[in-house]
C-alpha cells in the first residue's frame, strides 16, 4: 500500500503530466490541428517504432483492435498511413507511416521540441535543468 508521501506524489505528478501533455499539444496545434489525440498518437508510434498491425497497435495505446481500426481508417483516408500484406501472415496487414505522415509527425516533433526548450531555458536555472536531465531516467522506468 502507497505510503502518504507516495499518494501525494502521484496526485501531483498526475496533474503537472496532464497541464504538460496540453501545453506540448498546443505547442503543435498548427501541425497536428486536424488530428484527434489517438490519431497524434499513432503517428508517433509509427514513426517512433515503425510499422506494425492493428493488433500491435491497439495492444501499445491500450484500446480496443476495433478502436484502433478506426483510428487507423482515419489515418489511411487522409494519406498519412498506408497498408501492405503482413510478410509472414497473409490475414493480417501492416501499417506504417507515408511521406506525409512522416512531415506531419516531424512538424509536430519539432514544434513540441522548440516550446520545450525554450521553456527549459527560460524557466529553469543551469541546476534546474541538470536534475531534470538526472530525472529523466528515472521518469522512463515508470513507463517501460
Amino acid at each position: 500500500m502507497p505510503t502518504d508521501d507516495q499518494a501525494r506524489a502521484a496526485d501531483e505528478l498526475t496533474d503537472v503530466i496532464a497541464r504538460f501533455h496540453r501545453r506540448l499539444r498546443a505547442a503543435s496545434a498548427a501541425a497536428e490541428d486536424e488530428l484527434t489525440p489517438s490519431q497524434v498518437s499513432v503517428v508517433a508510434r509509427l514513426g517512433r517504432d515503425g510499422p506494425a498491425t492493428t493488433a500491435a497497435l491497439a495492444r501499445a495505446e491500450i484500446v480496443r483492435p476495433q478502436s484502433m481500426r478506426t483510428t487507423l481508417a482515419a489515418l489511411e483516408e487522409r494519406g498519412l498511413v498506408d497498408r501492405r500484406p503482413h510478410p509472414t501472415d497473409g490475414r493480417q496487414v501492416v501499417f506504417s507511416l507515408t511521406e506525409q505522415g512522416a512531415l506531419l509527425r516531424g512538424t509536430g516533433r519539432r514544434a513540441r521540441r522548440g516550446w520545450l526548450a525554450e521553456a527549459i531555458e527560460a524557466e529553469l536555472s543551469p541546476a534546474d535543468q541538470r536534475r531534470l536531465a538526472e530525472a529523466l531516467p528515472v521518469l522512463r522506468r515508470l513507463v517501460p
